[in-house]
């Protein structure tokens, strides 16, 4: 069914709930899983046109993907992950389209028509711009426990 799922992390309480649902999926399908978190920040956005050093967000967020590969490598998960830098949706929608992702799993804030409109919703342009299955679980603090 699936082979390579793809989801994105926000670094934040919402991943929990995903990372949870996921890896009950992937124990059923055998799927590798590749984590994706996209640093938007000033300097990330800027890094490579402006040459310019990887900032404290940066190193925070490929950190954090490090220590969510290896909690899903110990157990027992393919895992690899990938620090992208720049607009959320963009990103995460050339990576489905470079890599033989065959469905991409995302947490949602549950944000609703206002708050879309003010904040953007990345989880609606990526199920939008994809040819793939997207999962959108909208996630509820402590509804799965936060990792270590």
């Amino acid at each position: 069914m699936y082979h390579h799922i793809l989801i994105p992390l926000e670094n934040d309480w919402a991943d929990a709930s995903i990372l949870a649902h996921v890896r009950e999926l992937a124990r059923m399908t055998g799927a590798k899983l590749m984590l994706a978190h996209v640093a938007d920040g000033w300097a990330a956005r800027n890094f490579s046109s402006l040459g310019l050093q990887e900032s404290e967000e940066m190193r925070e967020d490929r950190a954090y993907l490090d220590r969510r590969v290896q909690e899903l490598r110990a157990d027992g998960f393919i895992c690899e992950a990938i620090l992208l830098l720049g607009e959320p949706a963009d990103e995460i929608i050339k990576l489905v389209n470079q890599h033989d992702i065959d469905l991409v799993a995302m947490a949602t804030h549950g944000h609703r028509f206002i708050g879309d409109l003010i904040l953007g919703s990345t989880s609606r342009k990526v199920r939008h711009h994809v040819k793939i299955p997207v999962l959108l679980l909208m996630a509820e603090r402590g509804a799965a426990p936060e990792a270590p």
